[in-house]
């Protein structure tokens, strides 16, 4: 049996990023996952400003590394079928990784023990500790494995005996769909446009992206309604291959992807020694669907409850991080998730303002600058 102050279930960025944290305390942290690193994660790879703050390191550091790091310093925007707006900024606003190399560098930064290929599949309480597997003791168990994270479903009451069973999440996922290629070197060499591409769904449901991220690029969509999801991706597809993005016969390997909106779900996020951070707490900011910051930020915010509590992991003990995440992401009403004729063509309408699409789309909702924005229903007037 190994034993240790706490298991980490997942090895992304909120995982990482809460072991890194515990480990600089003196705890001893196992990091367990299923899958074996460097992997590949559905992600547009998009980092807002401060999730380096966060994760105290310098964008000059983590480049040295030899790694890809894209500076943002423009973006195009558009209605699919509709003429771009183009946004140019005087400085970095954001920048664009690789999630391969970024989730990567940030675990064996984090200088916890690792387990790879290990998923979890057991969790026993005994006592004042868990069991994990049968094979990993530990105090506490962080839940940072992902929208289908085994601690996010253990909590939910729907494995392991004698847990209470609460309301399924009430929402529908955000599904979305990515491929991540190298660039031929021709291809690399002309192509001059490297600002991120947005191209928002009529029904203003979801958005497709083209982020360039050095000899790389990142295409992908992704909805808020899973209904006709095929439809929407092969539309992106048969545009991308219109405009000359991808070639008509490309073979990419697409992959799939889910997670809550913050504010959405209806899922515990503590219990007695177990907690949930990122996307299996479901943080992904809801105007842009960007998860990396949040999940950074819940790591954070975990590790220092964690510390803070002093032993005591009880559920009560806990709480306040919990309702810390419910103030940052409160509940969102069925009402503000669906999309009419009315609210749709509005929004539409604002996204062809280059002020609208600065000073609202691009510097509060996807580059967060400003955390206090009301959602897109009332800066179209339509709440």
């Amino acid at each position: 049996m190994t034993r240790c102050d706490a298991v980490v279930v997942g090895g992304g960025p909120a995982g990482s990023t809460c072991a890194r944290l515990l480990r600089r305390a003196g705890w001893d942290v196992v990091v367990i996952d299923k899958a074996s690193f460097p992997r590949g994660k559905v992600c547009a790879g998009w980092l807002t400003p401060g999730a380096f703050a966060q994760l105290e390191l310098a964008p000059a550091e983590y480049r040295a590394a030899g790694l890809t790091l894209e500076a943002i310093t423009r973006f195009r925007t558009s209605v699919t079928g509709r003429p771009a707006v183009e946004t140019i900024y005087d400085e970095v606003v954001s920048y664009a990784v690789r999630r391969c190399e970024f989730d990567h560098f940030l675990l064996q930064r984090a200088r916890a023990r690792v387990v790879e290929n290990f998923p979890a599949r057991t969790f026993r309480r005994r006592e004042n500790e868990w069991i994990v597997n049968e094979s990993v003791a530990a105090p506490v168990v962080v839940g940072a494995g992902g929208h289908f994270c085994p601690v996010a479903r253990y909590l939910r009451g729907r494995a392991g005996a004698g847990q209470p069973v609460v309301a399924p999440d009430r929402h529908q996922p955000v599904v979305a769909k990515e491929a991540e290629f190298r660039l031929p070197a021709a291809d690399a060499a002309a192509m001059t446009e490297r600002s991120p591409e947005l191209f928002f769904c009529r029904d203003l449901r979801g958005y497709g992206w083209c982020v360039r991220k050095g000899e790389y690029l990142n295409v992908g969509i992704g909805r808020r309604d899973p209904s006709g999801f095929a439809d929407h991706v092969r539309a992106f597809i048969d545009m991308l291959v219109a405009r000359g993005t991808l070639a008509a016969d490309c073979d990419l390997p697409w992959r799939g992807h889910a997670y809550f909106a913050a504010g959405v779900g209806a899922r515990p996020i503590v219990g007695d020694g177990m907690l949930l951070i990122g996307d299996a707490a479901g943080l992904a900011y809801p105007e842009s669907g960007e998860g990396i910051a949040p999940a950074i930020e819940s790591g954070v915010l975990a590790a220092r409850t964690l510390i803070e509590a002093r032993g005591s992991y009880r559920m009560a003990s806990l709480a306040g991080y919990s309702l810390s995440l419910l103030r940052q992401h409160p509940p969102v009403s069925e009402s503000a998730l669906q999309s009419t004729a009315a609210y749709a063509a509005a929004a539409r309408a604002l996204l062809r303002s280059r002020t609208f699409t600065r000073r609202v789309l691009l510097d509060r909702w996807f580059l967060r600058r400003d955390r206090s924005t009301p959602p897109l229903s009332a800066a179209a007037g339509l709440t």
